[in-house]
């Protein structure tokens, strides 16, 4: 297997230390996700400026950690669905809701559902959502503008989840109550 280093402030590139010097003054730690990254100072950056971006729009706390969730669950990404059970428990989601996210199981709020069904859907099919999907995520309440913005919170799911399964990054000590793992099913990928 292909060992990944996990930087540290004193190892990390120059042009990553920024960043790692905020998340740690931030968090209390280094994620082990941005001591990873932190070897491309612009996968890094990148990323870190989708979350910004993710985490400025429109969509409330529960809604951003829905997206969360429901991408990394569908991502089968066991470092992101760990951290974010965190968050989403910081953000004082419920815990039947977070279990339902971790469990891909429907949500009781009918709004909050079409959205945890529409992130999956747009994951899954790369953004080809039909006119009626589209519609039917309308008619629940959302807008156009929440549309374009959920495609900012899969992004930066899609960058951190990819980057975990290339590099198994381990689960940082803070959120290991939190471990999860994927169900166990067989990829279909047709991968030459």
């Amino acid at each position: 297997m292909v060992k990944f280093t996990l930087h540290t402030l004193e190892t990390a590139p120059q042009a990553s230390k920024e960043i790692l010097a905020l998340s740690l003054k931030q968090n209390g730690f280094i994620p082990n996700l941005y001591g990873i990254m932190a070897e491309s100072p612009e996968l890094l950056k990148a990323y870190r400026h989708l979350a910004d971006s993710f985490n400025a729009t429109s969509l409330s706390q529960i809604e951003k950690n829905i997206v969360w969730l429901s991408v990394s669950n569908y991502n089968a990404c066991h470092y992101c669905m760990a951290i974010h059970t965190s968050v989403a428990k910081m953000y004082k989601l419920p815990d039947d809701m977070i279990e339902a996210l971790r469990n891909n199981l429907p949500l009781k709020d009918e709004k909050l559902e079409t959205l945890r069904k529409f992130a999956v859907l747009l994951t899954e099919k790369r953004g080809w959502a039909s006119e009626e999907e589209i519609a039917k995520f309308l008619d629940a309440g959302y807008t156009r503008k929440n549309i374009l913005e959920l495609v900012v919170g899969i992004g930066q799911k899609i960058i951190s989840n990819y980057v975990n399964h290339i590099t198994n990054t381990p689960v940082d000590k803070q959120v290991k109550e939190f471990k999860w793992e994927a169900p166990k099913t067989t990829c279909t990928c047709n991968v030459s």
